[in-house]
């Protein structure tokens, strides 16, 4: 007899996701060992490659290094991450990889410190090393979910460099997705922010989200008929957070009012939104080297041509590439800096955050550091 559905369902999406890790571990280190070995003089004292060829054999052997991917999975204790890290676990078992765990401590609430000791030692149950936990300051900027996230990835990060980490997984759901693709189009963000989460995301592809096509309740079923205890964030239904309140509040109005299947089809527009963003992002990649002069400045006249879709990414990139924080630039930024191309009737230069102005001069937009 095999396992429950849903410990399967969880442990099919892992297996994918770890079998993807492999193969682009595998392709990178074979990409690297050839550049290794023209850095490495075969005749260096003491090296592999001189005792190989004293005796008469390849001067090709490369030192041994790590023969399998690390793999760490974030886990706060609840449902959705512990039915990751046991599907995690399970699978790596079978597979050449080596898996291990993070638990991060906002210090957010009373005992948390403790909870983030309970994560590290049921994760250590599972077999999963290296665990650890992390605490973190929270900051203010941004609000206190953002600033919460921020301070949990910059952990992430810096426990993905300190391991050698090849992945680390996260436990988001259909349902986060859902909610995230909500909260885009409430701050009437564009077709990236109705992209919601990356199945892949990060620097060179490092955060994973395994469960993005399983629901919530799916994670949590799997728990239950494993016996594995989990932890509710009081946050997660605290009505002071935005999305708790999308989460209690908004998506059951929406399939009262709609009908069952919503959370399924807000999914679905995501990756419909991604696969669109991604197409724009590359044509206007392709486009601002046609806009530019030979001094590198962009040409109105040529942004003029671009549809606007494409004309605003390619504006996005040069504001971000001249200092401006991605995160701190609203589509009303990008509109201001539109009107100098489409509307221009001799505005003054336009202040942006990050200290950057735009202006037009001469036919071509100038965008520097004020």
């Amino acid at each position: 007899m095999g396992p429950h559905p849903a410990v399967a369902a969880i442990r099919l999406a892992v297996r994918r996701v770890l079998h993807d890790v492999i193969t682009e571990f595998q392709r990178n280190a074979g990409h690297d060992r050839p550049a290794e070995a023209a850095r490495r003089p075969a005749h260096a004292a003491g090296s592999p490659y001189a005792e190989a060829g004293a005796a008469g054999g390849s001067l090709t052997a490369l030192p041994e290094r790590p023969a399998t991917p690390l793999v760490l999975v974030a886990c706060s204790g609840g449902a959705d991450s512990m039915a990751l890290a046991s599907a995690l676990a399970f699978e790596a078992r079978k597979l050449d990889v080596r898996a291990g765990g993070i638990t991060v401590d906002h210090n957010l609430q009373p005992g948390s410190g403790l909870r983030a000791a309970e994560v590290v030692t049921r994760l250590t149950a599972m077999d999963l090393d290296p665990v650890e936990a992390v605490a973190v300051h929270v900051g203010r900027e941004g609000g206190p979910e953002a600033a919460a996230r921020d301070a949990r990835y910059a952990a992430l990060d810096a426990a993905a460099e300190r391991h050698g980490a090849a992945a680390v997984l996260l436990g988001h759901t259909r349902d986060d997705q859902a909610e995230t693709v909500l909260l885009g189009l409430a701050r009437g963000s564009g077709i990236r922010s109705l992209s919601g989460m990356a199945a892949a995301s990060g620097p060179a592809g490092r955060y994973r989200r395994p469960f993005l096509q399983l629901d919530r309740q799916t994670a949590r079923k799997a728990c239950l008929v494993q016996s594995i205890p989990v932890w509710d964030d009081p946050h997660n239904i605290d009505p002071a957070y935005t999305r708790s309140r999308l989460r209690h509040e908004g998506l059951p109005a929406l399939e009262k009012a709609l009908g069952k299947g919503v959370v399924e089809a807000l999914a679905r527009t995501a990756q419909l939104s991604r696969d669109d963003a991604d197409a724009l992002d590359t044509w206007a990649a392709e486009a601002e080297l046609s806009v530019r002069d030979e001094t590198g400045r962009l040409e109105c006249a040529g942004l003029y041509a671009l549809p606007p879709a494409v004309r605003r990414r390619v504006l996005r990139r040069a504001l971000i590439e001249a200092g401006a924080p991605a995160g701190s630039l609203f589509a009303r930024h990008l509109e201001e800096v539109d009107r100098l191309i489409t509307g221009w009737r001799g505005q003054r230069a336009i202040n942006l955050p990050g200290r950057v102005e735009a202006l037009r001069q001469g036919g071509r937009l100038v965008i520097r550091q004020s």
